[in-house]
């Protein structure tokens, strides 16, 4: 396997944990609430699946636990956020520090023990076509993921509820006004995006990397979050941005094992440059912001 195919062959699953998380973000976003707290919910979430894991549970139930332990902690990020309208901001942040300090305290006994990991299933003929035939060689995790996008990117766009939870973030007085509940909405998108991350944590420790060490998420919410901004808040972007930073971070890998002569540490912080980059690159585009961007994203709401 050449550089490309191997690249080719790991794009989705370096994506997925990206794009789980992204999605969630997104939901939240839409609704109006900024969650700056992605990295610790996934940190949360990636250990709690570990130790299910690890004694027995199954990986199924290693990601009920993790998204269930994600969603507790995004719903204390809600209640001090929603309920009593602190700013978002500095709650995002001390949530995000409370989840990996969590995961350190929690994971301290595991530290490198590993787990078994789940088999990849492939599409029939797809997956012989030459160079892109390992894109369809992936774990059930990533075709639902997949499947998630394009059920998110529907709702948004076909259905009411997508079509309440935008308003909820656009204008929430507004919607308020036509008996739309604001905090609830806002609430469920939270607990929504929660889950998500924890499902994101729990990709990563128990599928992609299927062992547990302390500060494994290594900056993955932040580029989720980052995610968000870089597919305007549409699901189909942030699917084809998470598929960009996933290749970026295994190109990083095949250029090491090929033996250029680049810093190992200036390759390791490729994908954080790549986001930079494209950060500076979109948020240029005020346009394109505009267009897309949510009008009330962290504002509190009073009734």
């Amino acid at each position: 396997m050449n550089a490309l195919e191997f690249i080719v062959a790991g794009m989705l699953a370096a994506a997925t944990p990206f794009l789980l998380a992204a999605l969630g973000e997104m939901v939240a976003e839409r609704a109006g609430v900024l969650n700056l707290g992605v990295e610790g919910l996934m940190a949360l979430g990636a250990v709690i699946a570990f130790i299910v894991v690890y004694h027995g549970g199954g990986h199924l139930l290693g990601f009920v636990a993790a998204g269930l332990a994600s969603t507790a902690l995004s719903l204390v990020f809600a209640v001090i956020a929603l309920g009593f309208r602190a700013n978002q901001v500095a709650v995002g942040l001390a949530i995000g520090i409370l989840g990996q300090g969590l995961s350190a305290l929690f994971g301290k006994s595991y530290e490198s023990l590993t787990v078994k990991g789940l088999p990849k299933l492939s599409l029939p003929w797809l997956s012989d076509i030459p160079v892109i035939g390992g894109l369809f060689v992936e774990d059930v995790v990533v075709w639902l993921s997949l499947a998630a996008t394009v059920a998110i990117w529907a709702i948004f766009a076909y259905t009411k509820t997508g079509l309440v939870v935008r308003a909820v973030g656009e204008n929430p007085k507004a919607a308020h006004a036509l008996g739309y509940p604001v905090i609830a909405v806002r609430f469920a998108a939270v607990a929504f995006g929660g889950a998500l991350a924890g499902f994101a944590g729990a990709y990563a420790a128990v599928v992609y990397t299927p062992l547990w060490a302390d500060g494994m998420i290594a900056g993955r919410g932040w580029i989720a979050i980052a995610l968000v901004v870089f597919g305007t808040w549409l699901a189909s972007r942030i699917f084809l941005g998470a598929c960009l930073f996933g290749a970026v971070s295994l190109a990083s890998l095949a250029a090491q094992t090929t033996g250029l002569d680049v810093s190992s540490q200036l390759l390791s912080s490729l994908p954080y440059l790549v986001t930079i980059v494209v950060l500076g690159i979109i948020s240029s585009n005020r346009r394109l912001l505009k267009l897309n961007g949510v009008a009330s994203l962290g504002e509190p709401f009073e009734q």
